[in-house]
């Protein structure tokens, strides 16, 4: 198929590194490996951080409207329009309207609906978002949570499960070889639930001094003063400070590693934990919004109860003093992204996902 791929929250090409980007990059190499020609079709951003601002959207919306359009009047139309996290803050504003036009299969990756944003001011944002969702030939839901909370409320969308996934490659090829008690945490410096997941770990560190352990940090942004303070009673030889690293980077920081440490707060899923766990850590996180998904408690990493500091500082000497316990789940940590979260995995069950709801495709 000709794919016509547009995430209306961040662009894949965007500057910025996140899991959103990241995602996003990793499913259009999947509809690739599947034989797809995908084609970024906009870096329309349709974000609104207040309710206010989505008449404005619109009116730039129909602006690209119309050059697609001409584009598609031209050079011919794709065969499926994918739509990369639609959610409250970021509908689908070309979409629908384009695909209806041209008579074009609409589909979504990962869209969440919430109905407690109606209250909030969002309700014609929700509008917008629901008639998509209804609209689109399937719904690709990569979170259990995500998916029942379209179930409840948009009851007529076509929803289907992928979970998340990633590029195991960098991993697989690389020996894992833990230097004793060293910790690894892997996540960008921002206000908020980042700084929040920070500040936890921070806190639950501190009892452990007891223990000759050792933190890579790696990651930046705009809570880098932030971070930086929360850590600073640890003394530099606790603390290595590696910054913003490369994919490959990453996984060489992750290959001298015996545990990762991030608690996940307000985390959809968290491919991080993916990386980790392929790289053969175990994984010490709260059980909390999306780290479920992708970090089995008990059998690849322990899950605390969010907000519990003793619990999480617990959980980390338990894999830090019980070296026979971190390796068992160190191996099936590794053997579960390998074998279960691949992207060639992914791949074969996208395309599954997709045959099944596009007449076409049989």
């Amino acid at each position: 198929m000709k794919i016509a791929f547009y995430a209306p929250l961040k662009s894949p090409d965007h500057p910025v590194p996140s899991g959103d980007r990241l995602m996003a990059r990793l499913l259009i190499e999947a509809l690739r490996r599947s034989g797809h020609e995908v084609e970024i079709v906009s870096e329309f951003r349709s974000f609104s951080a207040t309710p206010d601002a989505l008449s404005r959207l619109q009116q730039e919306a129909g602006g690209e409207i119309e050059r697609i359009d001409a584009e598609w009047r031209r050079d011919g139309v794709p065969d499926l329009w994918f739509c990369y996290h639609p959610y409250y803050k970021s509908p689908d504003l070309l979409g629908p309207t384009l695909c209806r036009a041209h008579g074009v299969a609409y589909v979504t990756a990962e869209a969440s609906y919430s109905q407690r944003r109606n209250g909030q001011g969002w309700q014609a944002h929700q509008n917008l978002l629901a008639n998509a969702l209804q609209f689109a030939a399937v719904n690709i839901g990569l979170t259990r949570r995500d998916l029942e909370g379209i179930r409840q409320s948009v009851t007529t969308a076509r929803l289907e499960h992928l979970p998340p996934f990633i590029d195991t490659a960098a991993f697989s090829a690389r020996a894992h070889e833990p230097k004793p008690l060293h910790l690894v945490t892997v996540a960008m410096m921002r206000p908020g639930d980042k700084l929040s997941s920070y500040t936890a770990l921070a806190a639950a560190l501190q009892p452990l001094d007891d223990l000759p352990w050792r933190l890579s940090i790696v990651g930046d942004g705009p809570a880098h003063d932030d971070v930086k303070t929360l850590f600073a009673g640890f003394g530099s030889c606790r603390i290595l400070w590696h910054g913003q690293l490369s994919a490959d980077e990453v996984a060489g920081v992750l290959a001298s590693g015996a545990v990762y440490l991030w608690p996940g707060h307000g985390e959809a899923y968290g491919l991080a934990y993916l990386e980790a766990q392929a790289a053969g850590l175990p994984v010490v996180a709260e059980r909390i919004a999306g780290v479920p998904e992708v970090v089995e408690d008990g059998r690849t990493g322990i899950l605390t109860v969010p907000g519990d500091t003793e619990a999480y500082s617990a959980a980390i000497r338990q894999l830090l003093t019980n070296d026979d316990a971190r390796k068992a789940m160190a191996g099936a940590a590794r053997d579960f992204v390998l074998a279960e979260r691949s992207l060639d995995g992914a791949a074969r069950r996208l395309e599954t996902i997709l045959e099944t709801h596009l007449e076409f495709l049989r």
